[in-house]
């Protein structure tokens, strides 16, 4: 079996910003979330998917806001997007797809956590990471554990995670503490770009393995002496990035892959449609 993990707060970022807004009967605006549902219901009636879950960030911030106070916050977030969290996470429910709501963790360390529990079942021959996240090919796996663009079709295995960012998936959040993430609110270390964090980390492959004299790293790398002095200097804040760009993977989100076998709707599912005013179109 093939099992899917679907980034539900990115989808509904998509769709919201991609269709026309809607009401329901309510007068609620459910656009992003009748467009997430149709993604949905479109993977599981092609026959993509049998067996999936969606995570969801029920609230924007995390534990990871007391770490860092420049974290990603709902602040400029649209009202109109914010509401329709909890509407996504009762519609999956209803359509009968296991859905992870998350409160102190993100939606990607749901994901994560997912994807290591299923790819430890014997019976999963791979396990699809639904989501462009870079976070996210850290826990990519070979074959085994892929990541999946939805939105352009690229699928990222082992080989194309070292390709891309020229470390090991495993290096992720070391290279993430080195160059930052713009999205997530860090900002890495001065001077350290992609060139020189993949050149440094191929070698050395942790921050706590670099060593602070530079003429132990590659010849190759360029300001490699201004470099090592920034690392040296600001070590500690590097370590408490890449604590911010490490996902957590030990999180008790099902104990078994059987719970993630679509097997259809739930009762309510026909009046939510109704709702909707799209019974003909969302029926599943």
């Amino acid at each position: 079996m093939r099992v899917h993990v679907i980034d539900g707060t990115y989808e509904l970022f998509r769709h919201f910003y991609a269709l026309p807004p809607a009401k329901d009967a309510q007068g609620r605006e459910i656009a992003a979330v009748r467009g997430v549902i149709h993604s949905i219901l479109g993977m599981i009636r092609g026959g993509e998917a049998t067996h999936l879950g969606v995570a969801t960030d029920h609230v924007i911030e995390s534990f990871r806001n007391r770490l860092w106070r420049g974290y990603k916050t709902s602040e400029g977030v649209p009202k109109a997007l914010m509401d329709q969290f909890p509407l996504l996470e009762a519609a999956v429910h209803a359509l009968g797809v296991a859905v992870w709501p998350m409160v102190e963790f993100e939606a990607d360390d749901a994901l994560a956590a997912a994807a290591v529990a299923a790819a430890a079942d014997g019976r999963v021959e791979q396990v699809v990471i639904c989501t462009p996240d870079k976070d996210l090919a850290q826990i990519v796996s070979g074959t085994r554990i892929v990541q999946l663009n939805r939105r352009t079709r690229a699928v990222f295995d082992e080989g194309a995670v070292v390709k891309k960012f020229g470390v090991m998936p495993a290096s992720i959040p070391d290279y993430l503490a080195l160059v930052g993430d713009s999205s997530d609110g860090y900002p890495g270390l001065p001077g350290w770009g992609p060139k020189s964090a993949s050149g440094v980390l191929r070698r050395f492959g942790h921050l706590e393995k670099i060593p602070d004299d530079s003429r132990e790293w590659r010849a190759n790398v360029v300001n490699s002496s201004k470099l090592a002095a920034t690392l040296a200097e600001q070590r500690p804040r590097a370590m408490l990035f890449r604590d911010l760009a490490t996902l957590r993977t030990d999180i008790p989100l099902f104990k078994s892959v059987d719970e993630l076998k679509w097997t259809g709707p739930r009762p309510e599912f026909e009046t939510l449609a109704k709702a909707w005013d799209r019974s003909a179109t969302l029926k599943a």
